[in-house]
């Protein structure tokens, strides 16, 4: 596998908007309904498939849905990781994420330090991810232990953003939380797209809609990540079709 920020970088450069599936395997049925929608997510035009949640998602259950997909894709299949054992072999990267605006420093740097050994030895590429939780935050601003960063403060988000790119992090993601009611706030995403030039910025929770992820990247975010509504059914051609708009 290629250098994975190299690859999403590259993919910025020549025009493209990013746009990622998050597979948490414990929302489905079985790890082949799991698979199935990361396969589909792939054959649509997807970049990246990422496999992870906020609580539980280890183990077996991660080592075959990650092989298995791997098995049938040629994107990256990256970590998206709620804790020291969301780690796996199979994976070609992991998001190797610093929660900046948790009250807790375990979730800042504890972690990290306790993880970076393993995933050392076990080859998978690091991919240093700033992570920032805004309202309403669900779960994983229960456990993450966060200061929600309100949906009506886009300064706050945006100098997040850019605290993020001067400490030298390649990607800055911004999450509401997985099956949010509202998405990050288009205020937002424009603010910190036109205070950053060199991290890339990805919107993460509460995207419903192809017309939203639109929207969002209109208002400059550089990537996507969708996951709810893929697991419920809805077809991720729908979405790719919004991506290519920007080729």
């Amino acid at each position: 596998m290629r250098n994975i920020i190299e690859y999403l970088y590259e993919k910025r450069h020549n025009g493209e908007k990013l746009l990622f599936s998050v597979i948490d395997p414990l929302d489905y049925p079985s790890i082949d309904s799991a698979v199935k929608v990361g396969v589909s997510a792939y054959e649509a035009g997807f970049d990246m498939i990422l496999v992870g949640g906020s609580i539980g998602v280890q183990g077996e259950l991660l080592d075959e849905t990650v092989r298995r997909i791997k098995e049938n894709v040629s994107v990256p299949v990256v970590l998206f990781p709620g804790n020291i054992s969301t780690v796996t072999k199979y994976a070609d990267g992991i998001y190797f994420m610093s929660l900046l605006n948790s009250r807790n420093p375990y979730w800042i740097t504890r972690v990290q330090l306790l993880a970076l050994p393993i995933i050392k030895r076990l080859n998978i590429q690091i991919i240093p991810t700033a992570y920032v939780v805004v309202e309403p935050g669900g779960t994983v601003g229960w456990v993450g232990d966060v200061d929600l960063i309100p949906q009506s403060k886009p300064k706050l988000l945006s100098g997040f953003a850019s605290l993020a790119e001067v400490m030298g992090f390649k990607i800055f993601l911004a999450d509401v939380g997985s099956n949010a009611d509202r998405h990050v706030p288009l205020e937002g995403i424009s603010e910190m797209s036109e205070n950053t030039k060199n991290i890339l910025k990805i919107v993460a929770g509460g995207i419903k809609t192809p017309g939203q992820l639109r929207d969002i990247y209109r208002a400059g975010a550089d990537g996507a990540q969708i996951g709810t509504v893929l697991e419920r059914g809805e077809a991720p051609e729908l979405f790719a079709r919004v991506k290519r708009e920007w080729k």
